[in-house]
């Protein structure tokens, strides 16, 4: 006897209730196959063909495919599995215990994005017993909030072979087509620590970076002159100087810095070529032969995305949805299913100022109508 299937909350309790951040801080990074497994149990019971992907050398961190029928298309619901970390003291409840109250659902990734996949699987049981002309393929990545390492295994694997791909992030419902690349970056400068009354016995990290700074400002404003996209509500790339650590004592000569920013590319504008532009810059602007300067990426970076507007993914998902499709500035892992040869679009039930922040929540209104748009797509591109 098949055991039942958990309802659509019982499951999103569940999911939040297993634990799966990621961060770039080793003691709160932890894995997503305590999630992965329950998504796994799931899917078979409606009968999907379930592979569970683990990382290279992260054991505990695993990409899932889940595959309904057969065939050289078909429709990707994708999405990561992984959280941020939370403010410890300012949520009203506990993030890993799903609340229901005033009409929404509390708690850790309920809209970014673990509250996709149960909105899936409703979907999906409508056709869980009929014959699918294209495969549906139920998709589930490790690590989306830092490095993307789950979605660049699944390129180095060629995986999942598929015609379309929906990316449940929160869009408030409506269909994205496009969106900005993000960069993080990092410039350190070793000068010669020394005694402060003398400026002779050392080399000052912190003015080298301060022309650094001024050279990478400068750099900014080229590239917003040079790059312009008036579908961005920010229609220029964005850099952002994130956070500086240097120096120990004001009375000794600054002999190590680190500054650390981000930039938010244009489609259009490749990382490598961002990449040279920026290592060819910082190197010229310092000149003193005290000096040494180290630029280097602190991931490797996700390409800005971009789908044709005018694509039958486009049309079809505006028309199940009512609204047009439209632009975000937050990166996500549609570039890399694109790169694999998919039509891809960004859609899902929340919004994306509940994402990151205490007390996340997805309101209960944008369950059906996300159940439903998700239907409409797989009676489209599988049957």
């Amino acid at each position: 006897m098949v055991k039942p299937l958990p309802d659509l909350k019982q499951q999103l309790r569940q999911l939040v209730a297993s634990p799966s951040i990621s961060a770039t801080d080793p003691a709160l990074d932890m894995g997503n196959r305590g999630v992965v497994e329950l998504l796994a149990v799931w899917l078979e019971t409606l009968g999907f063909n379930v592979e569970l992907m683990p990382i290279a050398n992260q054991p505990q961190k695993v990409n899932m495919i889940a595959t309904l029928g057969r065939g050289d298309g078909g429709l990707v619901l994708a999405g990561h599995t992984d959280t941020v970390p939370f403010d410890e003291g300012r949520w009203q409840t506990d993030p890993f215990q799903l609340v229901e109250r005033d009409n929404r659902l509390y708690g850790l990734g309920a809209t970014d994005m673990k509250g996709f996949f149960p909105i899936a699987i409703e979907a999906a049981k409508t056709f869980s017993d009929k014959p699918l002309r294209q495969p549906l393929i139920v998709l589930a990545t490790a690590d989306e909030e830092t490095s993307m390492a789950g979605a660049r295994a699944l390129v180095k694997a060629g995986r999942p072979k598929a015609r379309y791909a929906v990316v449940g992030e929160p869009t408030g419902l409506k269909p994205v087509y496009t969106h900005k690349g993000a960069m993080m970056e990092a410039v350190r400068i070793t000068g010669q620590s020394g005694h402060s009354s003398n400026p002779a016995l050392g080399a000052n990290a912190l003015e080298a970076m301060h022309t650094a700074i001024g050279e990478l400002l400068k750099l900014r404003g080229e590239w917003q002159q040079r790059y312009h996209n008036p579908g961005f509500a920010v229609p220029v790339p964005t850099m952002n100087l994130g956070c500086i650590h240097g120096g120990d004592n004001p009375n000794r000569i600054c002999g190590h810095v680190e500054l650390q920013f981000d930039i938010r590319p244009l489609p259009g504008m490749a990382l490598t070529d961002l990449r040279a532009e920026l290592q060819q810059r910082l190197h010229a602007c310092i000149e003193d032969e005290k000096i040494k300067l180290d630029y280097a990426p602190l991931f490797a970076g996700t390409e800005a995305f971009e789908q044709d507007i005018h694509s039958e993914l486009v049309k079809t998902a505006e028309k199940l949805t009512g609204n047009s499709a439209e632009s975000v500035a937050f990166a996500t892992e549609a570039p890399y299913l694109k790169s694999m040869g998919m039509d891809t679009i960004v859609l899902g039930p929340g919004d994306i100022n509940q994402a990151h922040q205490p007390d996340e929540f997805l309101g209960l209104e944008r369950i059906e109508p996300m159940v439903s748009i998700l239907r409409g797509l797989i009676a489209r591109f599988c049957l």
